[in-house]
């Protein structure tokens, strides 16, 4: 039988019901600003590598490989700990694993050479393991029943902290040094901070877990082989869309210094402008999609972006701009949509999938730098960025996820 064909039940597949329950405003709040602060962290490495590569003297290759590092430390850790936190929830590691972050980050402020840098690299991918689980599930449980909107509002803190970063490293590291990552150890402690508070609460509602499983027992519940497929059909859209988002963030700035022969500082604001569209970008996918289904934001996130992506390689400065711009913001509003999607297909394993999902999108974000990285020493940036172009129409496969069951 053609899995096409298959309908999911329709409390997976359709727009989750009007919530029973207010929203936790305040731990979604403060849960959304510590994914800020954890991304913003992490997306300073990613603003620096054009100081660490003038300072080490890096190819492409290696600093492809510090972004392997600690995504695929992030990857191989994330689906570990979601499924520890789904037998045993641990409220209180969020802030440890800001800790790990912080260490992180004051490391590679004073790394005196490229191995230093690498086990910095890994502690904050060890930092963001630890945080993106237990506070994709807080999320969830915060959201009173919304649980796209719940999604969007978490991820764009994130993103919005991813797209800081390059804005931070133009104004501050760019002039001062490497050294100056050091002055944002202050961010962490805040994120320790707000992360103990949601810990707090987050241990006070683990009373009502056995309600909860009763709840997810009564799900319709999805014949195992029909799970995995769709599993591996968000997968292979998660692979098109990080993979892709490798290549263009971490050789965005070297692209545009070697095309077009922009300052460093310039380049880090044209990346700024990309990730704050993709910040943006992330708060439509998940309301939109409890209003009108995962699949068709899924469908038209990442598929929709495939014209764009393939102009971009043939285009002057202001045009590549407003190109990646758009790539930013259409393309990122796919991961809440699939990552609820998922989620509810799992309900049982809410920490697994989104270590999983979470986890996935750290490895290919980090093995896409990684090979592209080689991949632009043996040829160019720009053969890069025109062979990524295509990676988009890989969203052709959102057409065989399960239909909505009509009503």
């Amino acid at each position: 039988m053609s899995h096409t064909a298959t309908a999911l039940p329709a409390a997976q597949a359709t727009p989750a019901p009007a919530a029973s329950r207010p929203v936790a405003t305040g731990v979604l709040a403060a849960i959304t600003s510590s994914h800020l602060i954890n991304d913003m962290m992490q997306s300073l490495i990613l603003a620096i590598y054009p100081i660490l590569k003038g300072e080490f003297s890096l190819s492409f290759a290696q600093v492809g490989l510090i972004t392997l590092t600690y995504q695929l430390t992030a990857s191989l850790f994330q689906p570990l700990i979601g499924l520890r936190t789904d037998a045993r929830p641990a409220p209180y590691s969020l802030p440890m694993g800001m800790g790990a972050t912080l260490i992180g980050l004051l490391l590679l402020a004073y790394a005196p050479n490229y191995a230093m840098v690498l086990v910095a690299a890994a502690l904050v991918g060890i930092g963001s393991a630890v945080f993106h689980p237990e506070s994709s599930r807080i999320a969830r449980l915060a959201s009173g029943g919304r649980h796209g909107l719940a999604q969007s509002v978490f991820q764009v803190g994130g993103n919005t902290g991813t797209a800081v970063g390059p804005l931070i490293a133009a104004a501050v590291i760019v002039p001062y040094g490497q050294h100056a990552v050091a002055w944002f150890a202050g961010a962490a402690l805040v994120g320790i901070a707000l992360l103990s508070y949601v810990g707090r609460w987050y241990a006070l509602h683990l009373g009502a877990r056995p309600v909860a499983r009763k709840a997810d027992a009564q799900a319709p519940a999805l014949p195992r082989r029909t799970v995995a497929w769709v599993i591996g059909i968000l997968l292979v859209l998660i692979f098109s869309k990080y993979f892709y988002i490798a290549g263009l963030s971490s050789y965005y700035t070297f692209y545009l210094i070697h095309k077009f022969g922009v300052s460093v500082q310039s380049a880090q604001l044209h990346l700024f402008a990309f990730l704050l569209a993709s910040a943006a970008g992330t708060l439509i996918g998940g309301p939109v999609g409890d209003r009108i289904g995962r699949k068709p934001v899924i469908w038209a996130s990442i598929l929709g972006v495939a014209p764009f992506a393939l102009a971009l390689p043939h285009v002057g400065l202001g045009a590549t701009t407003a190109l990646t711009i758009i790539i930013g913001f259409v393309l990122s509003s796919a991961f809440s949509a699939i990552l609820v999607y998922a989620q509810e297909l799992m309900p049982h394993r809410i920490g697994t999938v989104s270590g999983l999902f979470f986890g996935f999108a750290f490895g290919m974000g980090g093995l896409g730098a990684a090979v592209l990285g080689v991949l632009a020493d043996r040829t160019s940036i720009e053969h890069v960025y025109w062979l990524i172009s295509f990676l988009p129409l890989l969203g052709i496969v959102a057409a065989l996820l399960p239909s909505r069951r009509a009503h």
